[in-house]
């Protein structure tokens, strides 16, 4: 028996992905990527935007016409009038867990480890809530179980990922104490985290950061919008300041680290002096990889129903101006590199590529390492986002 798992989204439905990966092959299970050799197809849906609802959308409907008779599975965030179910429940007799020994899955370059899972935030946009719930933790223990399992495996980059990661409670535990325990499992294995929103939690992590060398140069925050006013408007748990004094401690503690944000354009209300505002911040502060997009409306949340739409041509309009200023960014962030050393774990073995700790795609020409490969480069060169390095 085969299946077919397509998956959409954040690192959190991948997590969980690879999550049902492991336990379709340990009760004896063929991954495969092809839908017609497949005999169940998973597909792992999100609904965080309209864009991403619809190409899940596009895609269930492309297999259910093309393979009526296939048995097909919807998960994760999609609106779909279901909430996220486990493979347990979909394939009653498909999986057995009596030992509670899960294989780790094989088919990515890097681990991505669920930590933690839903949200008490009520931001205004966000549909997430509706189908994570309110915040759980997974216990501090098995969380490091789970990652020796990795390790042994031979990963040397564990990505641990939440739905609200600043979230993490356990055992008295927060996210802080977390990430010092994973660091110390293994010097030869990076950790890497999923986005944080400003917060004590947040500067904290920094310090950890600073602390330990084989955690990843790089945090990415929520930023949403530099307009005090918007951020009210969103239902935003922090102010500006506090993304100032966030990204302060990062540049402070460790000046070469990458940080990224997201950075929503057109929000109902959104005037052209809040637009300005967010403008400026990108052009100012050190932003190295931003995730820029227009709002969408999303059906059941607070702010589908606000007045003052911004109309969808200035929304574009606003974020394509984000993405050049970020993109010249991302260039010159990567220049800043030239001559100095880092290191990669290999996604790639043709071409010996892998993205740095500080999230930036480096290829080693004429080496071939094999893939999860963590390997010490210099960068001798930067071809737009992209460096080039030598093994040292």
């Amino acid at each position: 028996m085969k299946v077919c798992f397509e998956t959409f989204g954040c690192r959190l439905n991948r997590a969980e992905a690879l999550d049902q990966e492991a336990e379709y092959l340990a009760a004896g299970w063929e991954l495969t990527d092809s839908h017609s050799d497949a005999d169940i197809i998973v597909v792992r849906g999100c609904s965080v935007t309209r864009r991403a609802q619809r190409e899940c959308e596009h895609l269930i409907a492309h297999i259910r016409k093309k393979y009526p008779l296939k048995r097909l599975l919807i998960e994760g965030c999609l609106a779909v009038g279901r909430t996220a179910k486990t493979v347990v429940q979909h394939a009653p007799g498909a999986l057995h867990k009596t030992t509670g020994v899960v294989p780790v899955p094989t088919r990515t370059a890097r681990a991505y480890l669920k930590v933690q899972d839903g949200c008490a935030g009520k931001c205004s946009f966000c549909i997430v809530p509706k189908f994570r719930g309110q915040s759980t933790s997974v216990d501090f223990g098995a969380v490091l179980d789970k990652a020796k399992r990795f390790i042994d495996a031979g990963y040397h980059e564990i990505v641990a990922t939440g739905c609200n990661l600043s979230l993490y409670a356990s055992g008295g535990k927060r996210l802080p104490e977390l990430l010092a325990a994973l660091a110390e499992l293994s010097p030869d294995c990076r950790i890497r985290l999923g986005s944080l929103e400003p917060s004590d939690v947040a500067i904290d992590v920094v310090a950890t950061m600073a602390g330990n060398s084989n955690v990843c140069r790089f945090m990415h925050i929520p930023v949403q919008s530099a307009s005090n006013r918007m951020l009210s408007a969103m239902k935003r748990p922090y102010l500006m300041k506090d993304v100032r004094d966030l990204v302060c401690a990062i540049r402070k503690q460790i000046p070469d680290a990458g940080i990224g944000c997201d950075l929503m354009t057109g929000f109902p209300s959104e005037g052209d002096l809040d637009f300005m505002a967010t403008r400026g911040m990108l052009e100012r502060d050190p932003f190295s990889r931003v995730h820029v997009f227009p709002y969408s409306e999303r059906p059941g949340t607070p702010a589908a129903a606000l007045p003052h739409v911004v109309p969808p041509e200035i929304r574009k309009a606003r974020a394509r101006d984000l993405s050049l200023i970020a993109d010249k960014k991302r260039t010159a962030f990567a220049t800043h590199f030239i001559g100095k050393a880092t290191d990669i774990v290999v996604e790639d073995e043709d071409t010996c590529s892998g993205w740095t700790s500080e999230y930036l795609w480096c290829s080693c020409p004429n080496t071939h390492l094999p893939r999860k490969s963590l390997v010490a480069v210099r960068i001798v060169e930067s071809k737009g986002h992209t460096l080039i390095g030598t093994p040292i």
